[in-house]
């Protein structure tokens, strides 16, 4: 425990001058699909001390490279936020830290929020994860990753939108805008993280009933493209890991490899703050997985 409170300590220490050594990417020219103003992100201050941003008109890609990299992938991020807002921080550049330190390369990807009125609640986010990913591919070479090594991971609201993103790529979420709409958008693995909206009884919010006799909403389309994954839940989440569950179940039926962690006693949006020993060791559970896969 010693051990982990001094690392913590010392990741607090750099990480103000982590979260500006990143290269900003806008995803859209001129106005993302549907948008009719183009603002710079909202922050409010927090009393937990953590980063939330609540207002995103103009998607952005923020590419985090490893001082000393030992791996040719690149892991896109969503963080979390019910949609609404992006818990940047523990869900976001706390992530891309951890991977820059095992020497691989993170985006964070700040999609739109709060969800559009009138569209379904992914709407706009699913549009800026597929032109990531399609920015990323086309970027590869720039940003020293092989094209065919992309991951997408995901917390909460950014968990669906990992599985929107893993499992219907070859549906499109929105219509092209321009040459770069031409290449790929599949990833090539995925870590879903406490995904939420996975079982109908939590569609949209928390499950009602634990998710136990729930079926899977029919969001994912589990195409031919769907990757390896590797899936993190907590048991006594109200965010029901009986989705994870399922998805984990429907991968095994088409014979792709997957990973499922499931932590007993803990609840929802643990992300990358202090859990002790037990849960605060998930993201070595990611890497271990993205090394046995080859990432």
């Amino acid at each position: 425990m010693k051990r982990f409170v001094l690392a913590l300590l010392a990741a607090l220490l750099i990480l103000p001058a982590f979260a500006q050594a990143q290269e900003v990417f806008e995803l859209w020219p001129g106005l993302a699909p549907g948008e009719t103003v183009k603002e710079a992100d909202q922050e409010k201050p927090q009393n937990d001390g953590l980063r939330r941003i609540h207002n995103v008109t103009n998607p952005t890609f923020r590419l985090y490279r490893p001082e000393k990299k030992t791996s040719d992938a690149l892991m896109l991020i969503f963080p979390g936020g019910g949609y609404n807002g992006l818990a940047a921080s523990h869900e976001g550049t706390d992530v891309a830290a951890y991977l820059n330190s095992k020497g691989i390369t993170a985006a964070v990807v700040h999609y739109r929020v709060p969800r559009r009125e009138g569209h379904e609640k992914h709407w706009a986010a699913w549009a800026d994860a597929q032109r990531a990913v399609r920015f990323a591919r086309a970027n590869a070479e720039k940003f020293g990753i092989d094209p065919e090594k992309i991951g997408c991971m995901g917390f909460s609201a950014g968990g669906h939108l990992t599985l929107m993103t893993a499992t219907t790529s070859q549906t499109p979420a929105y219509e092209p805008v321009d040459e770069l709409d031409k290449v790929p958008c599949h990833v090539n693995f995925a870590a879903p993280v406490y995904p939420a909206y996975v079982l109908e009884d939590g569609k949209d919010s928390a499950n009602k009933e634990n998710g136990n006799a729930s079926p899977m909403v029919a969001d994912f389309a589990f195409d031919a493209k769907t990757p390896p994954m590797c899936l993190i839940h907590g048991d006594a989440d109200r965010i029901s890991a009986m989705g994870s569950v399922a998805v984990y179940h429907k991968l095994r039926t088409m014979n792709i490899p997957a990973e499922l962690h499931i932590y007993a006693t803990v609840g929802h949006g643990f992300g990358m703050k202090p859990q002790g020993d037990h849960v605060g060791a998930w993201m070595d559970r990611v890497y271990a997985w993205m090394k046995v896969m080859g990432f």
